[in-house]
């Protein structure tokens, strides 16, 4: 692990945008911890996450589904500042994101492991590893997990700032659809996103598409309306 740390923090040094600083946190979780995947989000709240590092396709998913429906255990996470640990999703019936349970059976994700991303008050974001096969992570795998959260914290503390404009630029049209709702319903802006986010569930579709084509004008607002 300590080759790993020093990989990290060399890789924060010679990149600025600390990208591969935060792909050599995220390839370490795989090796290490023995997943088969593992993403890492910037988050302020449910209506802003901007995901940083995907190490595969799944991983993006992942992130994209939690955020369409704004539930799943990278806000668990966030919001309670303590690991959400399961390592059976076809078993665990949780009261935090039913609609995200329901919706990751589909895919091919047996476990699933979220971790906060904070130091002290501050609260940065959060990371997601998953196994294919079910399965508890080890003690060793644990404190693997921990130590590599360890680092992508201060890999996000290093560089914080230049990101923080990426988050609001990644879902730059979830807020102007989110903005067009807020004006033609007449309603606050947690209100229209969740017209946004209800309308794509009901479609099959992820907000990100729904919002592209809302700002395009291939949907109207009265479409989406309560």
């Amino acid at each position: 692990m300590g080759s790993v740390r020093t990989a990290v923090m060399s890789a924060l040094r010679q990149d600025i945008s600390g990208v591969e600083a935060l792909a050599q946190v995220c390839r370490a979780c795989v090796d290490l911890v023995r997943v088969d995947g593992a993403s890492v989000s910037l988050m302020s709240d449910s209506m802003h996450q901007h995901t940083l590092y995907t190490s595969d396709g799944v991983s993006a998913r992942i992130e994209a589904l939690q955020f369409s429906l704004g539930e799943g255990p990278c806000f668990e996470a966030f919001e309670t500042h303590g690991p959400v640990l399961v390592p059976d999703l076809s078993e665990t019936v949780t009261e935090s994101w039913p609609v995200f349970a329901t919706e990751i059976v589909t895919m091919a994700v047996g476990a699933i492991f979220a971790f906060p991303l904070q130091s002290g008050a501050i609260r940065l974001g959060a990371i997601d590893l998953y196994r294919v096969r079910p399965g508890w992570l080890s003690p060793a795998e644990l404190a693997a997990a921990l130590e590599i959260v360890e680092l992508a914290t201060l890999v996000l503390l290093g560089v914080q700032s230049g990101w923080l404009s990426a988050m609001h630029r990644d879902r730059e049209r979830v807020h102007q659809a989110t903005g067009m709702l807020l004006v033609e319903f007449e309603v606050s802006a947690e209100q229209a996103l969740a017209l946004l986010r209800g309308y794509a569930f009901s479609a099959g579709r992820l907000v990100d598409d729904v919002a592209r084509d809302l700002v395009a004008r291939r949907i109207l607002p009265s479409e989406l309306g309560p």
